[in-house]
């Protein structure tokens, strides 16, 4: 080896082992250590990956020598050797340590690997590990019995974790069941408003046409009593007429009960063929007249462009209503907060809604001039308790479930939005598996 280039490779040696030992600040470790260097201590938290952390050693080393009196070392030359024409010097040193600690004196041997590389004119540490001797019963050459009583002390640490966390786990896991349950409810509160609603209409038809029926009745009964068969029957087809129309919003509000109790059921249920068109629209005014309910003074322009080319495909009805739901709840809340802080007097709060089949796959597109989506918070939309909405108003898994319920249907939900302008979700459905 050029004799230059060994005085600076011992030179760079001493100063590395002064600061490993505390013994010297660690300004300047760059020019001795490289940044992806790799080692281990001598205990077993010293385990080193990168600059920055072997820097937090060396800060950790400094702060012992603080209680340490009388410090000082020796170095016992063990191995030296050269690979890869002289750029790579591997050394093992024994170094022999004395200080006083808290009124004891203490003599410690360290044994020392360094693994330098030479580079750019310089030496640099790449690898390194420090290691201390211990004490064994007599005869115990290989720390068989020692490593023994140390597997079953970490077997016993291992099993007490272990249980720990396998209560932990099921805590998370009834934990988590309890959220999951909270947020189909708190979605199940958006509904319940807008199905009052939606549920009125038909009611008031049954309750129109019944008393009709009533009255109408009671004529059929005075033309009967006069003899009069023909006016009877007559009277008896408008009464027919009322009856069907009766059944038919009967049925109706019974569909409304039944999709409510479909949404707030537990489990994924099975795939029925669904109208997509027909599910989207009736979750579209549900949610805003379940909004519209909590508060009158919100208004919105609603949009609604379906494609009719698409029929039914085969979905978990009250699961995508679940998704829709979601998505609608989000856009209006989303508009609304707009209007409240916008500055424009022209601002009208729209949430869109269209549907397309696009070879293979129905495609689901709910889009709102809001105010989007802040950048840093676009990546964390679909994970769990991730909210952009104040504390209380959100519970974070609205987003991360919807995503979970159209990955398990082979499907993709993502979302495009521009600042201060809109936000965009779809919803990809295959059309069959």
């Amino acid at each position: 080896m050029i004799e230059a280039r060994e005085k600076k490779l011992i030179k760079n040696y001493n100063s590395w082992v002064a600061k490993c030992l505390g013994d010297t600040t660690p300004e300047d470790i760059e020019e001795l250590v490289d940044e992806n260097i790799m080692g281990y201590g001598t205990t077993t938290d010293e385990r080193i990956i990168g600059i920055n952390e072997f820097k937090r050693l060396l800060n950790d080393a400094i702060l012992q020598r603080e209680h340490l009196q009388n410090f000082n070392y020796k170095f016992t030359p063990i191995f030296r050797k050269y690979l890869s024409e002289d750029t790579i010097a591997i050394i093992v040193d024994e170094i022999e340590l004395k200080y006083v600690s808290e009124g004891n004196k203490v003599c410690l041997d360290i044994r020392i690997s360094s693994v330098f590389h030479f580079k750019e004119d310089n030496w640099k540490v790449i690898n390194w590990h420090g290691s201390v001797g211990v004490e064994t019963d007599e005869g115990d050459t290989w720390h068989a019995d020692e490593w023994k009583r140390e597997n079953e002390r970490l077997q016993q640490k291992v099993n007490e974790q272990t249980a720990e966390l396998r209560q932990s786990l099921e805590h998370l896991k009834a934990t988590q069941a309890q959220l999951i349950h909270s947020e189909k409810m708190a979605s199940l509160g958006e509904l319940t408003a807008g199905i009052a609603h939606e549920i009125q209409n038909p009611l008031n038809f049954v309750n129109n046409f019944s008393e009709v029926s009533n009255e109408l009745v009671d004529e059929m009964n005075e033309e009967l009593d006069k003899g009069d068969i023909e006016e009877a029957k007559a009277i008896s087809k408008d009464i027919k007429q009322n009856l069907e129309k009766i059944t038919h919003h009967g049925k109706r509000a019974d569909g409304i009960v039944k999709g409510m109790l479909q949404h707030s059921r537990t489990g994924t249920g099975e795939k029925e063929s669904t109208n997509i068109n027909k599910l989207t629209d009736e979750y579209f005014r549900l949610a805003y007249h379940g909004l519209r309910a909590k508060d009158k003074s919100f208004n919105a322009t609603l949009e609604t462009n379906f494609d009719e080319t698409i029929g039914k495909i085969d979905v978990v009805p009250q699961d995508i209503g679940r998704v829709i739901l979601n998505l609608f709840t989000n856009a209006f809340y989303a508009v609304d907060e707009k209007k409240s802080i916008s500055e424009l007097k022209d601002y009208k709060p729209t949430v869109a809604v269209t549907t397309e089949k696009s070879k293979n796959k129905v495609v689901i597109t709910v889009r709102d001039n809001g105010n989007g989506i802040p950048k840093k918070a676009l990546d964390k939309i679909f994970q769990p308790f991730f909210t952009t909405k104040p504390t209380g108003q959100g519970t974070g898994l609205g987003l991360s479930m919807s995503y979970d319920i159209i990955k398990a249907h082979k499907g993709e939900l993502t979302v495009n939005t521009e600042k201060g302008k809109f936000t965009e979700f779809k919803i990809s459905l295959p059309i069959a598996d």
